[in-house]
């Protein structure tokens, strides 16, 4: 960046084909040998090579032609054009005044092969003409305007809102200030309401014109310039004629009861026999019924008497105090018992897998390994010999000593000799960053960038990251990244990057610098094939956004499909709304012009 004392001039410009195709190269801008700035402390040479990007633009900001203490003066840009397909570019001057801080290459290169080269000169600025006479205001409020408000010819709009009975009425009246003084312009503006109610109605509130219903009487009141006043009509008709009377009905039937459980007289007795009930004389009587005493039981008197006074006659044909021994109920006593029985307690066994006498066992009379001719499941232990197996064993520890196996996984992470991305801090990225392209290029504000990455292993991505060649901060909203996956699904995410903790690091030191952003959560990564997708957004005119790495990209349409695979490393989408899309489309990316590094940590 140059030193703020030199004035500068941002120059822009876009190249297309006849048939709007964006077309590829550079434009280089020659100054003198060495320009001198001694109030800045600088000097400057060589010339000024700006690469097209992918639309076929470019943005410069180079020092104006007439600043000021600048050694030498009165010199002019030599500008030439080095684009792909046009065999000879051309070759021209150009003053870049500091007065017109922006310009655009189109507006001051010639055009007519046929016109002599030219050197564009800035006119004189016109003169500032007179100022007009202020125009008049327009004030509004709820109240009659203050006389101290506005000057002759101001106008006044008053809004009077009230709400009265569940009708909310506003009243607009209009007033212009003349001769110092306010004066209302014709009436109030106002439609008539009309209100409901059922008792005595104040007319505060309302206003002359508003019509009010009684719905007790029915009754009905206009409002004038006092008040209510009178009703002037009735929304209820007038009372009807009394009907004639009607024909005189025939005689009803005597007023008893035709019958009750089959007896019909004019005063019925009914017993209990005639609904289903025991008369209460045959309550606690032979042949009736039980009563109940006061404690809820029949009371003993009312039981039957027990034959044989309860007690057991006879048991196992004894009488009396029964006491019964083992033979009465067909049992042997415990000495017959112990005289017929052998007691198991004493006796020894037989044998033991085929073995009598004092038996000794050894693993394989059991059907076992003996003690160390088996491979345990857990425990330290070591294993002699040659051992096949008929299936390959795995394990999900990576390797920690050099006499440990190694997982697939493992050995293909560790790839040759040259650096890998672990190496660096990084989890992955889309090429070696030593190997990319010495001069940085700017991603362009709005469009998408795409790069694909290949995680080898399974791990848990946190960041995004780029190398800025240069950075002076100035993401504005809209600008994001994210990572998606090899069907284009969004997986992972970063916050607004012009927000706090989430905008890139500002880069001034030579040779640039890695930047990362934080996902806004962790992704649990699994091995394969990544894309991450990123838009910036910036302010193309005063160059703020990032100049990031890149492979080399000198070629129009350079290749970023390679091998056997239909894999898109590098791409980009013309356009990116203001947040990450859920999903891209992969096959509508186009095959970018700009191979940008990134990667993942």
């Amino acid at each position: 960046m140059l030193p703020d004392l030199i004035p500068t001039v941002t120059v822009r410009g876009r190249f297309l084909a006849p048939n709007g195709v964006p077309l590829s190269g550079a434009i280089v801008f020659r100054a003198p040998a060495q320009l001198t700035f001694p109030q800045a402390d600088v000097i400057l040479g060589g010339p000024v090579t700006v690469q097209l990007d992918a639309q076929g633009g470019f943005e410069v900001t180079l020092p104006a032609t007439d600043a000021p203490d600048m050694d030498p003066s009165g010199w002019a840009y030599i500008v030439t054009e080095q684009l792909a397909g046009i065999p000879v570019g051309r070759t021209y001057n150009v003053l870049l005044p500091r007065a017109q801080p922006e310009v655009d290459l189109a507006d001051i290169a010639p055009t007519d092969p046929a016109k002599p080269n030219y050197v564009g000169v800035p006119g004189p600025q016109g003169e500032r003409g007179p100022t007009g006479a202020p125009g008049s205001v327009i004030y509004s409020g709820t109240a009659a305007p203050g006389a101290a408000l506005g000057v002759d010819g101001d106008v006044y709009v008053r809004y009077e809102t009230s709400l009265f009975l569940g009708v909310t009425s506003t009243t607009v009246s209009t007033w212009q200030k003349s001769a110092g003084a306010w004066a209302q312009l014709g009436g109030d503006v106002r439609g008539s309401a009309i209100y409901v109610n059922n008792t005595t109605t104040p007319s505060t509130s309302t206003k002359p014109g508003d019509l009010l219903i009684r719905t007790d009487s029915g009754d009905m009141w206009q409002r004038g310039a006092s008040g209510w006043g009178s009703p002037i009509g009735n929304i209820r008709g007038p009372k009807g004629d009394k009907g004639d009377p009607g024909a005189t009905g025939g005689a009803g039937p005597a007023g008893v009861v035709q019958s009750v459980n089959g007896k019909s007289a004019a005063a019925v007795v009914l017993s209990a026999a005639d609904v289903g009930a025991i008369a209460t004389t045959a309550a606690g009587v032979a042949d009736g019924v039980a009563t109940l005493g006061t404690d809820g039981k029949v009371p003993a008197a009312q039981l039957p008497p027990l034959s044989g006074g309860g007690a057991v006659e006879s048991v196992n044909g004894k009488t009396g105090v029964v006491v019964l021994a083992a033979s009465d109920v067909g049992a042997l006593d415990l000495a017959a018992a112990d005289a017929r029985y052998v007691r198991p307690s004493g006796i020894p066994v037989t044998s033991v897998a085929g073995k009598t006498g004092a038996v000794t066992l050894a693993a394989a009379d059991v059907g076992a390994e003996a003690a160390g001719t088996a491979v345990l499941l857990t425990g330290t232990q070591t294993v002699a010999g040659s051992k096949t197996f008929s299936s390959v064993p795995s394990s999900s520890a990576a390797p920690t000593a050099d006499a440990h196996l190694a997982r697939k996984s493992y050995v293909d992470a560790l790839g040759g000799g040259e650096f890998r991305a672990s190496d660096l801090g990084l989890l992955t990225w889309a090429f070696d960053p030593a190997l990319g392209h010495s001069a940085p290029l700017y991603p362009g504000s709005g469009p998408i960038r795409v790069t694909a990455v290949y995680l080898r292993s399974a791990a848990s991505v946190t960041k995004i990251a780029w190398h800025f060649g240069g950075y002076a901060g100035g993401l504005t909203t809209g600008s994001w990244a994210a990572l998606y996956n090899a069907s284009g699904s969004r997986v992972a995410q970063t916050a607004d990057l012009s927000t706090a903790g989430a905008e890139p690091a500002e880069v001034h030191n030579a040779g640039g610098a890695t930047v990362s952003v934080p996902l806004t959560a962790a992704y649990s990564a699994a091995a394969g094939l990544y894309y991450v997708a990123w838009r910036f957004q910036y302010n193309t005119g005063t160059g703020d956004g990032p100049m990031m790495l890149v492979a080399e990209s000198a070629f129009g349409s350079p290749p970023n499909t390679f091998g056997l695979t239909p894999v898109r490393r590098f791409g980009s989408y013309a356009t990116g709304g203001a947040t990450a899309p859920a999903s891209l489309t992969l096959a509508s990316m186009e095959n970018g012009s700009n191979r940008f590094w990134a990667a993942l940590a």
